[in-house]
């Protein structure tokens, strides 16, 4: 179903009194109720899951984020953290602000910045390397139990999508499925509502092998939930400058001064980072290419490792 007029001028035409139906409501209630409205289409299969991908070594409130996240216990959305793997514009009147008052139809327009919810993708292809690599190298993998206050888009709500979904009602696997979009662009967005809870919420946390005996390890191992391990990314030079055109031949230059001995991973762009030498911006684009190139397996094995 097309959910035409939804936007931001038809939202302002509708009164306070309306886009409320019942003041009990929380405001987590009112954008499921909301987003279920505009969904069709047969119920999710339930093997699937969300995944939540992140880079797992970066800082987050003057600290590592895996070390504040075993501090807070909960997953929290870019309004709060001020920290995010796409765009930063989570702040009234922004962008990803905008974009959540008119999908939620201003639900959250009042709200604590604690109560909007937390972005990740779904896992409709079961991939190990999580729904949504372009967002991390790293991810969690979020209980069933979390479907039913989830909510989804497609494309991406930063593109202001008019097709919507909720796990009774889902045709958006359909969608991206007769799409095929670039593989860093192939996932259907979700909007998990109400806290993340690491120790109730997770399945696992699922790391990059380079990550192995690192201080990025020791902490995932205190956040209360499984540590998995996927296959790994590895991108060899000479693979990497085939590649020119994907994201521009600065950044797969840049990306080849970082190598060691030949080859980029995850943990080397991340060293990059807090080194404050290159701009963040930069490295983002190199992560790219290795998330898109540099899969250790093809995207048809699907299999993480508990460890």
């Amino acid at each position: 179903m097309r959910a035409a007029g939804v936007g931001r001028e038809t939202a302002r035409m509708i009164p306070n009194s309306n886009r409320t139906t019942a003041p009990t409501r929380t405001p987590q209630e009112r954008a499921l109720a909301h987003v279920t409205a505009l969904s069709n289409g047969g119920p999710l299969e339930t093997s699937l899951r969300v995944t939540l991908n992140f880079h797992p070594d970066r800082w987050a409130r003057g600290r590592p984020i895996l070390d504040a996240l075993a501090a807070d216990g909960v997953y929290r959305s870019q309004f709060v953290t001020g920290t995010s793997n796409g765009g930063l514009t989570a702040h009234p009147g922004g962008d990803r602000w905008r974009w959540e008052s008119r999908i939620f139809a201003g639900a959250y327009d009042e709200a604590p910045a604690e109560a909007r919810p937390v972005y990740g993708a779904l896992n409709f292809r079961a991939d190990a390397y999580g729904a949504a690599p372009r967002f991390g190298s790293a991810y969690f993998r979020l209980t069933a139990q979390t479907l039913s206050r989830t909510t989804f888009c497609y494309p991406d709500s930063h593109l202001e999508p008019t097709d919507f979904g909720v796990a009774d009602r889902m045709r958006l696997v359909e969608l991206a499925l007769a799409e095929g979009r670039d593989a860093l662009d192939d996932y259907v967005e979700a909007q998990v509502h109400g806290p993340v809870r690491l120790a109730q919420d997770v399945e696992a946390l699922v790391l990059d092998p380079c990550y192995r005996g690192t201080s990025v390890e020791s902490a995932a191992r205190r956040l209360g939930c499984a540590v998995e391990w996927h296959p790994g990314y590895q991108l060899d030079v000479e693979e990497l400058r085939r590649h020119a055109d994907y994201r521009g031949p600065e950044y797969v230059e840049l990306g080849a001064s970082l190598a060691v001995d030949g080859v980029l991973h995850a943990g080397l762009i991340g060293d990059a980072l807090r080194s404050g030498r290159h701009a963040e911006q930069d490295l983002k684009k190199v992560w790219h290419c290795l998330a898109r190139f540099g899969r250790r397996v093809p995207a048809s094995r699907r299999s993480t490792l508990r460890a």
